[in-house]
């Protein structure tokens, strides 16, 4: 191959380089392509790769290879350089150029040397030192700083022992060699700042995101680190659905940015809680507002035990005026039974008021007859019943502590985070971030979703999120409505919910066959609430049928 053929050859190479590195996202596998891509157009034996540290004051070591030494450091390979960092700045306060690579990065120029062993002015005792321990004979060296959009270095890509083709010694990094690792450093560092660039932005929308789940959670102080577990478990269960090998997700997969986009999804999966009043997702008890009412109604039990006690004073001395003893004794008597019976009505409602069990027809009966039959007279003295409509409606709720328009309330959050959602300008790696963060929570026939879809219309994405919305909840140690659930009887109610259609009954299989329950308890739960001795072969019974 002659000359131009060559450098067309090694030009083409270039393109398919460049190309290559724009599409990587990982920056280790990035920076660990730029080394080797340069090694290959040069035939250069070895190569370091130096990043600027954070503060501009040091270039610190990325990657290192060298060949004929089979020494591979940093990038993918999983071994660590231990090298410290080039300083920039001497302990005088001058520049620190007398080594190649911190020489390039100051004065922003290239250093081509033919051999190391006899140039004059610059410092290579680190590099002899290095051939004296491994046998190793640096020769040629070019070094070549690397400069983003506003022109600054960011790094230096040195290689070391050019070899001349098909002879293998080593030889001068050409002219050509020179201008193309120029050209690829120039491209690399395009791909690097691009790369960091992307990073940053995805660092910063994450810590938006983080800020506002924050805001909500510090609305509430029960609520503290759902946004975290939430999306962590999502993840843990997206990871077994993809190293599914039987059943209807065998041949689910996701890639990177799948991933990403649904861990996104997880994080703003409350999203729409910003405007849900936190008086009712707190609601601890039935009769709680900004305010537990339940006070009201014993103040007014007070009252009524305080007219009985007047009323029966009354009588009693009317009677004594008489001088019946008898009756005296009778009237006192009546007024300490209706003080029981006052004080069992107060004692009744401020049970039923904790919502700990479902409600009884004969309790839904009692309390209909205390709030109507029983009166009481009001501050403007009229004799009203005991208890209102709104409270009276409150403390009938059959099960837990919402009423019916507080549970519509709640539930509009879904619609409310996916109208907010839908409001951002998505780029397309995320573009479904509104559907799989909204369209996941309540029964999966169609009802109490935003758009009334069903399982097969919603996405698999959205359905995990689902499942991992309900279990978190139902395991969430810190629920003012509800004492501590131990994880036995979580997985009883995922069962239930499994076979009512309430959670894909497929994924749930996935989550028990793959143990994604046993990792997030490991991770996430309290000790007390880890009641099974062990999490194989004694979950409740029913738990992987359908």
């Amino acid at each position: 191959m002659d000359l131009v053929d060559d450098l067309l050859s090694r030009l083409d190479q270039l393109n398919t380089i460049g190309a290559a590195l724009s599409k990587e996202r990982n920056t280790n596998s990035l920076l660990e392509g730029i080394l080797i891509a340069a090694k290959n157009i040069t035939q250069a034996d070895g190569g370091t790769l130096y990043r600027m540290t954070e503060d501009g004051s040091a270039l610190r070591f990325e990657i290192m290879r060298t060949n004929s030494l089979n020494l591979f450091l940093g990038g993918t390979t999983g071994n660590p350089i231990d090298f410290a960092p080039l300083q920039l700045i001497n302990a005088e306060g001058g520049f620190n150029d007398t080594m190649v690579a911190t020489f390039a990065a100051i004065h922003d120029r290239t250093v081509n040397i033919a051999d190391a062993y006899v140039e004059a002015g610059f410092d290579f005792s680190g590099t002899k030192a290095f051939d004296a321990r491994t046998g190793y004979r640096s020769q040629s060296f070019l070094a070549v700083p690397m400069k983003n959009f506003d022109g600054e270095v960011i790094g230096v890509l040195q290689l070391i022992n050019a070899l001349e083709p098909g002879l293998g010694r080593v030889v001068t990094f050409s002219e050509a060699d020179q201008r193309l690792v120029e050209s690829l450093a120039s491209q690399a560092a395009i791909a690097l700042s691009n790369r960091q660039l992307v990073n940053q932005l995805e660092t910063l929308f994450e810590s938006f995101v983080q800020l506002i789940n924050t805001a909500i959670d510090d609305k509430s102080p029960y609520a503290r680190d759902r946004f975290n577990r939430v999306p962590a478990l999502t993840m843990m269960l997206a990871s077994a659905v993809d190293t599914t090998s039987d059943g209807p997700y065998a041949s689910f997969q996701m890639n990177e940015r799948d991933r990403y986009e649904l861990r996104i999804a997880g994080m703003l999966h409350d999203y729409g809680k910003i405007a849900t009043p936190v008086h009712v997702t707190d609601k601890a008890t039935k009769l709680q507002t900004l305010f537990d009412r339940i006070e009201l109604i014993s103040t007014r039990f007070e009252v009524l035990k305080r007219d009985a006690e007047i009323a029966t004073l009354r009588q009693q001395l009317a009677l004594r005026a008489c001088t019946d003893p008898a009756a005296e004794a009778v009237a006192e008597q009546r007024g300490q039974e209706t003080h029981t019976r006052i004080d069992a009505d107060r004692a009744f409602l401020r049970e039923v008021n904790q919502a700990q069990t479902v409600m009884t027809d004969a309790q839904l009966s009692k309390i209909r007859d205390i709030g109507t039959r029983r009166y009481w007279r009001n501050p403007d003295g009229m004799q009203v019943p005991f208890l209102s409509s709104d409270e009276l409606e409150n403390l009938s709720i059959p099960d837990g502590t919402l009423t019916e328009q507080e549970r519509e309330i709640v539930n509009q959050h879904m619609v409310a985070t996916q109208a907010m959602l839908e409001q951002v300008p998505w780029p397309k790696h995320l573009k479904n971030v509104p559907e799989y963060a909204s369209t996941g929570r309540g029964p999966l026939d169609g009802t109490g979703l935003p758009k009334g879809l069903n399982l097969h219309q919603m996405s698999l994405q959205a359905r995990m999120l689902a499942l991992a919305d309900v279990f978190e909840a139902l395991t969430s140690a810190d629920r003012p409505y509800r004492p501590r659930m131990k994880l036995s009887k979580a997985l009883e109610i995922m069962v239930r919910f499994s076979k009512s259609g309430h959670i894909d009954p497929d994924l749930f299989d996935v989550f028990m066959r793959k143990g994604v329950y046993r990792h997030f308890a490991e991770k996430y739960l309290r000790p007390e609430q880890i009641d099974l001795p062990s999490f194989e072969d004694t979950a409740p019974a029913g738990l992987h049928s359908h």
